[in-house]
């Protein structure tokens, strides 16, 4: 027989658990968005499954399109801390279980150019979706899809070219 003293406790460690659980996942994501800034993608490599898809919007940029599999994303972060772009996540949600969680994220980014001008800034609203903690499919939406275009002409012209496959 269960004793109600037990259940009362576990069920309140259950829900402060779950309740302290986004603070956990912000604070190891900030931990890890501030590496990808010094130019560190691998931490943040690190929570992508083998087999995880990112869906990027597509238009005349190096980072247009779906990036299916670790080195494909691996590419795509490459591409990221190469053209200096810098972040940070602002507000975190997760809903569901650990083993098929779904998380919801502000990220604001921004890059600047070699005499510290503004070459480009964009707030992201990212959706991922997880199996065990591992992301397994990532998506991205901006606020304003035209920037990302105006800032690969402006990496071009800075001669910044995209990474290579390999």
């Amino acid at each position: 027989m269960i004793d109600t003293r037990s259940m009362l406790i576990g069920a309140g460690a259950a829900i402060a658990g779950r309740a302290l659980l986004p603070h956990v996942a912000l604070l190891a994501l900030q931990r890890d968005v501030r590496r990808l800034n010094d130019g560190d993608y691998r931490p943040v490599l690190s929570h992508y499954a083998d087999d995880a898809v990112l869906r990027f919007h597509d238009g005349p940029h190096r980072w247009a399109g779906e990036h299916r599999g670790k080195p494909a994303i691996e590419r795509f972060l490459q591409n990221f801390t190469k053209a200096g772009v810098r972040g940070g996540i602002k507000e975190i949600w997760i809903s569901g279980p650990p083993w098929a969680a779904t998380l919801a994220a502000r990220f604001d980014d921004r890059a600047t150019g070699p005499g510290g001008e503004e070459l480009y800034s964009n707030r992201v609203a990212m959706v991922l979706r997880t199996r065990w903690g591992r992301i397994v499919e990532h998506d991205d939406f901006f606020a304003d899809t035209a920037r990302i275009a105006a800032f690969e002409e402006k990496l071009s012209a800075l001669g910044v070219e995209p990474a290579t496959a390999g």
